[in-house]
């Protein structure tokens, strides 16, 4: 069996750590965590207790943008993963992100730099959370979704497979982009159906429901089912749909 721990590593008790994993310097491990084979820890990264880091997963990298990227990667603080988070095979959390107790990000999804998770969000296999977004507790984020950078998701949100959410109305080019440059608003209890596509700033009501397919181009009221393309409002979300408490 080979592995590589650095000295400097504070591993608690009852943790499994698998073949050719990595542990780098300053790592703190709660009890009862299980580390997967080929898995690597990076420098600083804080695992609560009863955490699962799956096969080759990565927790705390550090993002590496394209030289023309306008993504800012200095300061970052490490990783931190709450009590009993689980990693799958091949997920990756980057440095400068914090996630709450009980989060899952499945196999392959990635959640990069100073992004929030509140707890028990799902982030769904494959999906993708960009970086400085807040996702909030109990949120699902469904297989192939993409969160794109700068976007506040509450609480009780349930995002589709394949939704596509962007961020630059001027899509790379002027200078003006760097000021408005901004994700869409979910608001608690918000339903977005799959395929659906969230134009750059909108806001989507609390208890909203997108129909699959919608492109929504403008902020929604709360509490109405919208769809179409462009999106429009159709019929308020009936009472039984709607959160308890």
């Amino acid at each position: 069996m080979t592995k590589v721990i650095s000295a400097s590593a504070q591993i608690e008790q009852d943790v499994e750590i698998g073949e050719f994993a990595v542990i780098e310097k300053d790592v703190i491990i709660g009890p009862r965590c299980r580390i997967g084979h080929h898995a690597v820890i990076c420098e600083g990264a804080v695992l609560g207790a009863d955490v699962e880091i799956g096969i080759g997963a990565v927790v705390g990298k550090r993002p590496r943008p394209a030289r023309t990227s306008t993504v800012k990667v200095t300061g970052l603080a490490p990783a931190h993963l709450g009590d009993g988070c689980i990693l799958g095979t091949y997920a990756a959390v980057y440095a400068g992100s914090v996630l709450g107790s009980d989060v899952m990000v499945a196999d392959h999804a990635v959640v990069r730099e100073r992004c929030r998770l509140g707890a028990n969000v799902v982030v769904g296999r494959a999906a993708t959370v960009e970086n400085d977004t807040e996702i909030g507790a109990r949120t699902k984020i469904q297989t192939g979704a993409y969160v794109t950078a700068y976007m506040t998701v509450e609480e009780d949100v349930f995002i589709a497979p394949m939704v596509t959410t962007t961020n630059d109305n001027y899509m790379g080019r002027t200078e003006k982009r760097f000021s408005e440059k901004k994700g869409a608003t979910i608001r608690k209890g918000a339903r977005i159906g799959g395929n659906a596509i969230l134009l750059p700033g909108i806001e989507i009501g609390a208890e909203t429901l997108v129909a699959a397919g919608s492109v929504v181009t403008k902020d929604t009221a709360a509490g109405q089912v919208v769809m179409g393309v462009p999106a429009r409002a159709i019929r308020p979300v009936t009472e039984d749909e709607l959160l308890k408490g």
